[in-house]
């Protein structure tokens, strides 16, 4: 019998997230690839291997699901340094994306490289998945959530490490017994309500009429959640992330200050640090780009509170609205100070940082556990019926 393997995947426009078998592996990968050659130079190879796999992530990809078989990749921290490197653009649909399926196989394949449950041969890993991932609400209504699933179910999807630390020409072929896709205003619900073992928390936020903002790189979900479940008609997707603002932030100050930020990432951590933010180092010198932050946020922030003002308008009895995901944690101050001076809606933020950004990834493993504890507990009744009446 094959051994499965729990994986709960985030596939953030910022950055991949996910947990792995009993939450004893977690990884975390910026959405960036880059199209490569196979013999990637590398300075110093002899001491590849003293290196992280993370920092070094160079494969090659072959999947029928993807438009493009058989392509190499540099992904995540070895593709920021790349002239060509890409990022998910405003209006994409993360479930059509070629990028969505290599970061998610490039995540799986690091993970059974690095496990020794799974079935080895000569460097060729055999490894099955029980997938707990989500997509936005407006894909999930528009039916693309369907596609999606069956594009990983029943296929092997093969990932071959080439000059990457470690675990230079091992192959892995990534099966699924198992996929599940859920919408991602649900699963933040779910994480809000339930703990790691099924059990209800929270209990005063059950039968609460809630609104959940998540704020992503390339979009936005408004979950409307009434009798514990998402209200379909009501919940909203938005074509409205910080990705872009992040853009005009690196250009303008590549062009007043003559600095070339690798991607948005490097933004987002100039924005987020705990110490000197808001600065960057200009010819040796620590410069302020608060003015330009400010500026460019601020618009962005009083777009996102028209989108939270109208939902409540249409939904009047809501209680109390969580903002969520990376966005949220950028945006906060700015969102708190504009509620503070106009509408004062009950609106709440994660304060820890890390729980808003994880917090989608750790519900898609509490719900694929939940899935897979139901379904061994049915088995097990079937079973145990099966033995009394063969007596």
């Amino acid at each position: 019998m094959t051994t499965t393997r729990i994986a709960a995947i985030d596939v953030g426009n910022d950055s991949l997230k996910g947990v792995f078998g009993k939450l004893e592996a977690e990884v975390n990968i910026p959405n960036v690839i880059a199209r490569d050659i196979e013999d990637r130079p590398i300075i110093g190879i002899e001491e590849l291997d003293a290196q992280s796999p993370l920092d070094g992530i160079h494969i090659r990809v072959h999947s029928p699901t993807l438009k493009d078989n058989n392509a190499i990749y540099r992904v995540g921290n070895l593709a920021t340094k790349s002239t060509n490197s890409t990022e998910l653009d405003p209006g994409s649909s993360k479930s059509e994306e070629d990028q969505t399926l290599v970061m998610l196989f490039a995540s799986l394949a690091l993970d059974a490289a690095g496990h020794d449950g799974f079935k080895k041969n000569n460097k060729v890993i055999e490894a099955n998945y029980t997938l707990g991932t989500g997509l936005p609400l407006r894909e999930v209504k528009e039916g693309k959530d369907v596609g999606y699933r069956s594009k990983l179910l029943g296929s092997v999807h093969q990932v071959e490490f080439l000059v990457t630390p470690q675990y230079q020409g091992v192959k892995v072929n990534i099966r699924f017994d198992e996929v599940k896709v859920y919408p991602e205003g649900f699963a933040a619900f779910i994480n809000l309500v339930m703990d790691n073992n099924g059990n209800i928390i929270n209990k005063e936020l059950i039968d609460k009429r809630i609104l959940i903002q998540d704020i992503g790189g390339l979009s936005t979900d408004i979950a409307v959640i009434k009798d514990r479940k998402v209200d379909d008609d009501k919940a909203q997707g938005f074509n409205l992330g910080v990705s872009e603002s992040l853009e005009l932030i690196r250009e303008e100050i590549r062009s007043r200050h003559g600095v070339e930020l690798d991607s948005r990432r490097d933004v987002v951590e100039i924005i987020t640090k705990k110490s000197d933010r808001n600065h960057i180092m200009v010819k040796g010198s620590r410069t302020s780009v608060h003015d330009i932050v400010d500026r460019i946020m601020l618009e962005l922030a009083k777009k996102q509170y028209r989108h939270l003002r109208n939902m409540w308008q249409k939904n009047s009895q809501t209680e109390i609205c969580y903002f969520i995901g990376g966005g949220s944690s950028v945006l906060k101050e700015y969102i708190k100070t504009l509620n503070n001076n106009l509408d004062g809606y009950n609106i709440d933020f994660f304060e820890d940082e890390k729980e808003s950004i994880w917090m989608m990834v750790h519900a898609y493993y509490k719900l694929i556990s939940d899935y897979i504890r139901k379904n061994e507990k049915a088995d097990k009744v079937k079973e145990e019926q099966k033995l009394a009446k063969s007596k």
